[in-house]
């Protein structure tokens, strides 16, 4: 049986709208945390000029190619596994990747391990494009992440929804540069950096 996240149904449309923008001249996409592998399938078959490599931890490799399987897309690969907390990524350098939903759940210490892995592994001219809540300027943007953020903290303490200048810090530097922060529905961004150095 297939896993299934209903916030992939309601999410995918706004997001496939960011996606054809900022990655329409890429070639080759590495979804960070690809989870049950409904996006993959969804944008994969959306954006058949990419190819879009899964990835995730081990244990959830097998429901990812579930939806890979029936969906049988030549585009969408077969999932890697990717600890962001790792050090070396089984994967060539590609010049798109994509990840939502994963900042706010893992602790900021693999944020920061996360974007050193994109550092590595985004070739120059790269784009990042990274979906979910944040919060400007320490404040959050509306009642309902405030809500969220409590709910996440009560599961582990060391989730929470992020500042967006702590990990634009981040996105600095790797040499990423903010080119797009773009409002979505239900209080979330489509933040897009490009890479402009080593």
């Amino acid at each position: 049986m297939k896993p299934y996240a209903e916030s992939c149904e309601q999410n995918r449309d706004p997001i496939l709208t960011v996606l054809q923008e900022v990655f329409a001249d890429r070639r080759h996409v590495l979804e960070i945390a690809s989870g049950t592998g409904q996006h993959a399938v969804y944008f994969g078959q959306a954006l058949p000029h990419l190819t879009w490599q899964t990835s995730e931890l081990p244990d959830n490799h097998a429901g990812i190619q579930a939806w890979l399987d029936e969906a049988d897309l030549p585009n969408v690969l077969a999932p890697v596994a990717i600890d962001v907390n790792d050090t070396n990524w089984p994967v060539p350098e590609v010049d798109a990747i994509f990840n939502a939903n994963t900042v706010h759940i893992v602790a900021w210490t693999a944020v920061q391990r996360m974007f050193a892995g994109i550092g590595r592994a985004l070739a120059d001219g790269g784009i990042l494009c990274l979906y979910g809540p944040f919060n400007y300027g320490g404040q959050f943007t509306s009642e309902s992440n405030a809500r969220f953020d409590v709910w996440l903290k009560n599961r582990n303490p060391e989730s929470g929804v992020r500042d967006f200048e702590a990990i634009d810090q981040l996105a600095v530097a790797q040499g990423l540069t903010l080119i797009r922060d773009i409002a979505m529905p239900a209080n979330n961004r489509s933040l897009v950096w490009r890479k402009t150095t080593r």
